[in-house]
């Protein structure tokens, strides 16, 4: 391979590269987990004054993220939910992880978790759990597109925000069914039994899966849709019927009647496609330039 058509291929290489990068979805990687290391000498009183028992004091993961807790010290501890002056919680509990060794949470619940050892009740720290970034309930209807590699996750909550509605589906592929695993969580995270529901699944303006007066015992339910004309965006349109038995509509709790929409988006799209247009171009047009200015070798 001559020089020009080296620069002009590395070049490519790095722009399409950068056209990669581009299309990551900043919603999952912001506050998706978060590492917590016990310090060398915690075992002893006096971390306590500068709140570096826990190091950091305090972390922020999204609802769903995972914390990790490294146990750095070479005395043994643990990772309790609560206070020493409360007493555990109950949310979660390492028990007694060795030195050398991690411990991990994944919370599905928004709130403050302060937290401590049992061993060393002056060692504390908290962890906030926050709700993932997207759009503020309005009028009932929630839009929210985030691609992933293989699959996409996409949730909303209700307007009195004591319902999330979560959809994990296989992303877009033209001639392919599109499968959806839908789940309802109340506001403390925990999932909602005996839910019904309507889901309407769309693309281009054409439905591909209709199911009405769904009931999921368990509170998660899997539907698949006909087979997909395009990798277009993919339209869900979720009617939350209420929560109770099937035949006892009168003792459904709520809410009812409530539409949640979402989209999801394939993973390479328009953007990726003219970045990649825009990195050909510029390595045709740096190679006529090597052409043009450069020696034979």
């Amino acid at each position: 391979m001559s020089s020009k058509n080296k620069i002009a291929l590395y070049f490519l290489l790095v722009l399409f590269t950068l056209a990669l990068g581009s299309t990551a979805s900043p919603a999952f990687a912001d506050h998706a987990t978060a590492s917590v290391s016990t310090p060398q000498g915690t075992s002893v009183p006096g971390c306590e004054t500068t709140n570096e028992c826990f190091v950091p004091y305090e972390v922020t993961v999204d609802v769903g993220g995972v914390v990790t807790w490294s146990n750095d010290d070479s005395a043994a501890h643990t990772v309790t939910a609560g206070s020493a002056a409360d007493g555990p919680s109950g949310i979660f509990d390492s028990s007694l992880f060795m030195a050398g060794t991690t411990f991990s949470h994944e919370f599905e619940a928004e709130g403050e978790f302060p937290y401590f050892c049992m061993v060393h009740p002056w060692m504390q720290g908290i962890v906030t759990v926050q709700a993932d970034e997207g759009p503020e309930p309005g009028d009932g209807t929630i839009i929210v597109g985030a691609p992933s590699e293989d699959e996409t996750t996409v949730s909303g909550i209700s307007e009195d925000g004591n319902l999330r509605a979560e959809i994990t589906a296989s992303n877009p592929t033209s001639d392919e069914i599109m499968s959806l695993e839908i789940r309802f969580r109340d506001s403390t995270g925990s999932v909602q039994k005996h839910a019904n529901y309507d889901l309407v699944v769309s693309q281009n303006g054409q439905e591909v899966l209709s199911v009405l007066g769904a009931h999921e015992h368990e509170g998660t339910g899997m539907h698949s849709t006909a087979p997909l004309d395009s990798a277009d965006q993919v339209d869900i349109k979720v009617t939350v019927l209420g929560f109770g038995l099937p035949g006892e509509e009168d003792n459904w709790t709520g809410p009812k009647g409530e539409i949640l929409m979402f989209n999801v988006v394939p993973e390479f799209g328009t953007i990726v496609m003219i970045v990649m247009f825009v990195a050909i171009a510029s390595a045709v047009l740096i190679s006529s330039k090597y052409t043009r200015v450069m020696p034979k070798l």
